[in-house]
């Protein structure tokens, strides 16, 4: 990912989440060096996702598929690159939150070996409440 990058991945996240990052989350992430990935089919972007890497851990922050994109297995496709890169990068586990009421990323997750290991009560801004995250990880 680069800043250019930021051109069509912040209207594809305001788009697609309910509390969506702004152009400054994605640059302090840059800035800060956490693995930053936009994902390409051609000339045309299909996905992008923020890690963070600590220790023996890594941590996805965000990760987006554009919506004309889903369904067509690049969310699994990502998340295997994104482990590849976790294991190169020395990591043992992978970390993510997911809406609680997100259920095809949930499935998603669960179906590349991640376990629910928590809950964050009111993590995600909502409407008019909080709403919960499941806390899930996978050993790689």
């Amino acid at each position: 990912m680069s800043e250019a990058d930021l051109d069509w991945i912040v209207p594809v996240e305001a788009a697609l989440h309910p509390s969506p990052w702004r152009a400054g989350n994605f640059r302090d992430s840059l800035e800060a060096g956490h693995a930053c990935w936009t994902f390409w089919e051609g000339s045309d972007p299909l996905a992008y996702a923020v890690v963070l890497h600590v220790l023996d851990e890594a941590h996805l922050l965000d990760i987006t598929v554009e919506a004309a994109q889903q369904g067509r297995g690049v969310g699994g496709a990502v998340l295997g690159f994104l482990f590849d890169q976790a294991r190169s990068n020395g990591a043992r586990q992978f970390f993510l939150e997911v809406r609680e009421s997100n259920q095809v990323a949930a499935g998603l997750y669960r179906s590349r070996g991640f376990e629910a290991i928590g809950r964050r009560k009111g993590y995600y801004p909502g409407g008019e409440a909080r709403e919960d995250a499941i806390v899930m990880r996978c050993v790689l």
